[in-house]
């Protein structure tokens, strides 16, 4: 009987350590695969990022090489997002454990002494997986079909300017919208060839949700030489200054942005602003006053939220989206980062990438992050500042329900955090509005900072304004929170009803 159980436990543990020494030679193939596809995918994001460099270099006008270097970015986007979620998931902060899954960890050959984690044994592992492997095959499809592109952008003349990236560091370009700035000024450039076109000036809607970036873009084509020396002078109207307006209003009124005096006379560039909608009959009374006051030559964007002002246009309208993750992270991480390599603080790239998906795509949150965090790079002030965030979206969440998806939009007041840590009271925004840095300047210096708001280097009490940023492009506009210290008792009541 000894001589059988002997016998059966020696074949146990036998069967044990082959299961084992199977398992773990199994593990060390998909890790070292998983390495090996890590570094194709960092060999191929270098060659696109090298041929959309040059292109950012070049000025390009054809609308199908800019759709093309669109698609280029969009892949150079959604490949540095994939290789930045293998590197920092070992470096994931709080994790949720519904959402905890067991790593395998092996070391890095892109860096001896840096690690990279990966998923096995588990369906989020093989997702991940697939999703490198697609990937991998998009980014090697797309740079098998670039040898045409790089032959065309070769005739396309070079700017003289720094690389696309420091411009960005320094606010200094549109990101992510090159294709619709492009748009924007051929369509004001073009000559009006129907026979009918003189004194019935061309119109193109350009229409988005708030806070996608419409007024920016506007700043940014108004701020091109091809259009400042296209037009005599360029007039922006916002929805106040339509009311009841008339010949004299559009002629006289309105915000100068540019005026050629050297052209001396010539075609004027009008932008109308609305906030809420116009109907029919208030924009054929409007277009009349600017049919009789402006010269041929002359060209009107209006700008709005609502789908209806495309009836409007005399063109095709332009509609802006919010950008995907992948490249709102990339504008992210840039920003957060500048010229430190977000590789070599992996712990905090992982938080990072964390506060840009709660985020949700917002630039001005991006704006008002970035400029906290590039200060100051330490683990616990990031720590901190993701906190704040993750507290910000639970609390609205628990307030308005699911719906409350975008916080940007300021539909409702938002609860940011407590007061005090002991207090009962809440920081609340109302709402947000931009006012023009030279015609508030005594306002400015009474309002407190976001910075210190965040770091508490104040107490404020009751209604107050807090400065979010300030527009790097002329006028400079300020953008301000409406904010008040309350108890949250619309919060209470909305739970008591839940």
């Amino acid at each position: 009987m000894e001589v059988i159980f002997s016998a059966a436990m020696g074949e146990l543990v036998s069967r044990s350590i082959s299961f084992l020494v199977e398992r773990y030679l199994k593990q060390r193939t998909a890790a070292t695969t998983e390495e090996e596809r890590l570094h194709s995918l960092q060999r191929l994001l270098l060659r696109l990022h090298v041929v959309i460099e040059e292109a950012d270099d070049r000025l390009i006008t054809n609308q199908a090489m800019l759709q093309q270097l669109s698609i280029l970015k969009k892949e150079m986007y959604r490949g540095y997002y994939t290789l930045d979620i293998f590197s920092c998931r070992a470096h994931g902060e709080g994790r949720a454990k519904d959402h905890e899954v067991n790593y395998s960890f092996a070391p890095s050959i892109f860096n001896p002494a840096k690690r990279v984690c990966f998923c096995s044994g588990n369906r989020e592992g093989a997702a991940q997986t697939e999703l490198l492997e697609q990937v991998l095959g998009s980014i090697r499809n797309t740079i098998e079909d670039v040898g045409e592109f790089i032959m065309f952008l070769n005739r396309c003349p070079r700017l003289t300017r720094q690389p696309y990236n420091m411009y960005l560091l320094l606010n200094k370009c549109m990101f992510g919208r090159q294709m619709e700035m492009e748009r924007i000024i051929n369509f004001l450039l073009q000559a009006e060839t129907p026979p009918g076109a003189a004194g019935n000036p061309a119109v193109l809607p350009l229409i988005g949700p708030g806070k996608v970036g419409k007024s920016t873009l506007i700043e940014h084509m108004c701020d091109d030489e091809r259009v400042r020396n296209h037009f005599f002078q360029i007039l922006c109207f916002s929805g106040d200054d339509l009311k009841d307006a008339s010949v004299e209003t559009l002629r006289d009124g309105g915000r100068i942005k540019h005026r050629n005096r050297a052209m001396g006379g010539g075609g004027t560039l009008i932008i109308i602003e609305l906030f809420l909608d116009i109907d029919k009959s208030e924009w054929k009374r409007l277009y009349s006053s600017a049919r009789s006051c402006i010269r041929n030559g002359s060209k009107i964007i209006i700008t709005s939220r609502s789908n209806k002002i495309s009836n409007f246009g005399t063109t095709e309208p332009l509609r802006l989206q919010f950008f995907s993750q992948e490249a709102y992270w990339y504008f992210f991480k840039v920003r957060t980062f500048g010229s430190t390599s977000a590789e070599d603080y992996p712990k905090l790239a992982a938080m990072a990438m964390e506060m840009a998906k709660l985020a949700n795509g917002c630039f001005m949150a991006a704006t008002i992050f970035s400029g906290l965090l590039k200060d100051n790079f330490d683990h616990r002030f990031w720590s901190i500042a993701l906190a704040t965030l993750r507290n910000f979206m639970q609390t609205n969440i628990s307030a308005y329900g699911e719906s409350f998806s975008d916080p940007w939009q300021m539909a409702e007041p938002v609860y940011v955090r407590r007061a005090k840590k002991t207090s009962s009271k809440w920081l609340v925004i109302f709402g947000d509005y931009q006012t023009c840095s030279a015609e508030t300047e005594a306002e400015d210096r009474e309002m407190i900072s976001v910075q210190d708001l965040f770091l508490g280097s104040v107490r404020p009490r009751g209604k107050f304004k807090v400065h979010a940023w300030t527009s790097h492009l002329e006028p400079h506009y300020n953008y301000i929170f409406h904010c008040e210290i309350q108890r949250p008792q619309r919060l209470v009541a909305r739970n008591k009803r839940c």
